[in-house]
This record gives structure tokens, C-alpha cells and sequence, in this order.
């Protein structure tokens, strides 16, 4: 692996600092899609932005601002480049930015991604409907979704899509404020 100059760095840091253009409260660099930037030469950049699913249509917008600001900073050549491997995973927003959905009101991710594979089991959309059928506190801890704005975890599921498709729309039963849920990927 090659270590990153003190430039390239700094281009980095600069690039990651461009607001998400879906989600504005955060940074690129908090939703983890920046993956490097190379100095080519005296004058040329290339950045390696990974977008949150193949398809994303903010790469575009994602694209031009960095390209943007690393203009600004007198960087006269800039490329971005759509890097999908590896694959961006709700595990690279960082600690700040779940801390950052949470108070915009989006309840973040659940952390933490399983080794291996997954076991998908179809359910009622409510989290309290594990809690009533009697499901072990382990399983059904990683089931639950907190309410951003009271923090209860009685709250079910309206559509698997919201604003985004990387968010579904619930709402909490016990203070009944619909929210965002940054899905899992």
C-alpha cells in the first residue's frame, strides 16, 4: 500500500469537506465515499469517490463540487473518478456522522457489520412485534431502530423507500413523528 503524501492529504481533507448534496448535514468525508485523491505532477489531481450504491445520482453533483474546490485551492486539473470496489458499506460513515443524522433527525445505520453471511428472515415491519413474540434481547437488539427525535425503539416500518432509496421512511408509535432510517448496506 502506498502511503499518501502531506498533499495529497491535505487535497483530501479538503475534498471530504464538500457537503453530501442528498444530505447536506453531512461531509463526503463523514459519509465515507472519499477514497483518495493522487497527485499527478506539478498540476493534476485524481480523486476516487465511491458512491453509496451503483447508480447513486449525486455523483455528478458529488463530482463538480470537489472538482470545485480543489480548483479553488489552484489545482488546475482535476479528475474524480467512480471507484466500486471495494463497495461503500454504512460501516464508512463515520462516528460524527452518525452523531450528525441522528440530530438532523434521520435515525443512522445499525453499526457494525456481521463476518459472513447474513440470515435474512421476513418479518412483521414493527420492532416491538420481535419483543412481543418473545425473541431473545441479542436478536432483537440488532432489529431495533431508535426514534432520532425521542429515542424509543417501538417504531415500524411505512415504506421501504424514502426520499432517497439509501433511506426508508418510519415512524415511532410512541411519540408518532414519521423519520428517516439511513438503511444498512
Amino acid at each position: 500500500m502506498v502511503t499518501a503524501t502531506a498533499l495529497e492529504e491535505e487535497l483530501r481533507r479538503l475534498a471530504g469537506s464538500v457537503p453530501d448534496p442528498e444530505l447536506p448535514v453531512l461531509t463526503l468525508d463523514e459519509l465515507g465515499v472519499v477514497r483518495a485523491v493522487h497527485v499527478h505532477g506539478t498540476d493534476s489531481v485524481e480523486v476516487e469517490l465511491t458512491p453509496t450504491y451503483t447508480g447513486c445520482p449525486a455523483v455528478e453533483v458529488m463530482s463538480t463540487d470537489i472538482e470545485r474546490v480543489l480548483h479553488e485551492r489552484g489545482i488546475r486539473d482535476v479528475s474524480v473518478r467512480t471507484v466500486l470496489s471495494p463497495a461503500w458499506s454504512t460501516d464508512d460513515i463515520s462516528d460524527e456522522g452518525r452523531r450528525k443524522l441522528r440530530e438532523f433527525g434521520i435515525a443512522p445505520p445499525r453499526g457494525g457489520r456481521p463476518a459472513g453471511p447474513v440470515t435474512l428472515s421476513l418479518s412483521a415491519t414493527r420492532t416491538v412485534a420481535e419483543a412481543a413474540a418473545g425473541a431473545e434481547a441479542p436478536e432483537l437488539e440488532l432489529e431495533r431502530i431508535l426514534c432520532p427525535i425521542c429515542g424509543s425503539a417501538d417504531t415500524e416500518l411505512l415504506s421501504r423507500f424514502s426520499s432517497t432509496a439509501c433511506k426508508a421512511l418510519r415512524r415511532c408509535l410512541s411519540c408518532r413523528e414519521p423519520f428517516d432510517h439511513f438503511k444498512e448496506l
